[in-house]
């Protein structure tokens, strides 16, 4: 009996371990192709910043390599030119850009995300990137080879991370963000002014809740220095951009598939088109839309699921909690860490040692947390959110972690 056509497009993380997982569950269903937009096997995105810092090459960061496709006979069309333009639901076909088309039975749609662009005057002069792929990390290690004036647009993790690996470079940084507190998503003020002085004794500058005016170039339309609406000018060679990204739904939009901020999935995460799927930072499952692993790859366990032919499984999104590592800084935080008039919080901290813990409670239960510097109690807390645990009766000390509990 021959194989039923499955197409993947997307060779990123999302795509490949749903094709990983279906692998595992039912490895001879399926005839399948991959198409992917950039000229790489299959790597981990999450691992850019320690290739630009130089704690990892490449090779290092390659999840699966071509050697892996071939071994599960699996198709592989990887370049600009092996982009998908197009999909016409009725004929069941796509058509990539240099005019190739294939046929599918059903179709895996992963394509991710695209980095945000920041509407500035001067944002297409050379020495303006982002900051999304390997592509744009190698360009900021040439740049570090032969330039010092580096300027990150935005003060969230990539940007941090990317203003980091620039410094490790040898380059001058400065981190412009519109809000005062860094990672505003993620922490408060409190362990922003902590994380900013830590890494301002490492050498970053921050410019903090300010925007970019315009960019000034020179005589060869390359950057040269960044305009503030304070009146301030920073010198700036090389100008990255990382100020988040938004869902990839080009290619779905012009197939005529439901989308709002991302593609709209359903618990099995199957389109409004029951042969198309769709995983990833491109989707959307009632109202969110996704920037995280942990829940990309339980999307991909359902997914594979489904496609396999058992069909038991039912996506349930938990909201997760971030563990980072900042300039090798460790931080934590899940649920509601800010709080609000019917929460209370409670609060350790001690500077000299660089520890910043917060818990905001609710009806005695733990709807919230930050920890700055020691998260060996993270996984502990994560539960009591998750498991929506009394914290009556170790209330009082449960700020000093499960040791003491």
């Amino acid at each position: 009996m021959s194989r039923i056509r499955l197409i993947v497009i997307g060779n990123g993380m999302a795509g490949m371990r749903t094709v990983e997982e279906l692998l595992r569950v039912n490895p001879n269903r399926y005839d399948i192709t991959v198409f992917g937009m950039e000229p790489y096997g299959n790597y981990n995105r999450i691992m850019l910043p320690s290739v630009l810092s130089g704690e990892k090459n490449l090779d290092e960061i390659v999840i699966n390599d071509r050697n892996w496709y071939l071994k599960h006979e699996i198709t592989l069309h990887i370049g600009f030119e092996k982009t998908i333009v197009n999909i016409d639901r009725i004929k069941r076909q796509v058509y990539a850009q240099d005019g190739m088309v294939a046929d599918y039975d059903r179709l895996l749609i992963a394509t991710g995300s695209k980095e945000l662009i920041a509407e500035i005057p001067g944002n297409t002069l050379e020495g303006v990137i982002s900051f999304r792929n390997i592509s744009d990390v190698l360009k900021m290690l040439k740049y570090s080879q032969s330039t010092n004036k580096a300027v990150v647009l935005g003060g969230g993790l990539l940007g941090l991370e990317a203003a980091n690996g620039l410094m490790l470079r040898g380059m001058d940084v400065t981190v412009i963000h519109n809000n005062p507190v860094l990672l505003n998503r993620q922490i408060d003020g409190k362990v922003s002014q902590l994380l900013q002085l830590e890494m301002e004794k490492k050498g970053l500058k921050f410019k903090t809740d300010v925007k970019v005016k315009y960019l000034i170039g020179d005589n060869n339309d390359h950057i040269m220095a960044v305009y503030l609406e304070t009146g301030e000018e920073i010198a700036c060679e090389l100008f990255v951009m990382a100020i988040g990204v938004s869902p990839n739904i080009t290619l779905a939009q012009g197939a005529g598939l439901n989308c709002d901020k991302g593609i709209v999935v359903n618990n099995t995460l199957q389109s409004s088109d029951p042969r198309i799927y769709a995983v990833g930072e491109c989707i959307q499952y009632r109202g969110d839309t996704f920037g995280l692993v942990a829940p990309l790859y339980e999307q991909a366990k359902v997914c594979a699921n489904h496609l396999g032919g058992d069909g038991t499984l039912s996506y349930v999104y938990l909201p997760s909690a971030t563990k980072l590592k900042v300039t090798g800084i460790n931080l934590f935080s899940m649920g509601d860490f800010i709080g609000d008039e019917n929460s209370e919080t409670i609060y350790f901290s001690d500077t000299t040692i660089g520890i910043y813990k917060k818990l905001v409670i609710k009806a005695n239960k733990l709807v919230g947390a930050i920890l700055y510097g020691d998260i060996q109690d993270s996984v502990w807390y994560q539960e009591l959110l998750e498991k929506d645990v009394s914290i009556a009766d170790i209330r009082d000390f449960f700020i000093f972690g499960k040791v003491v509990c």
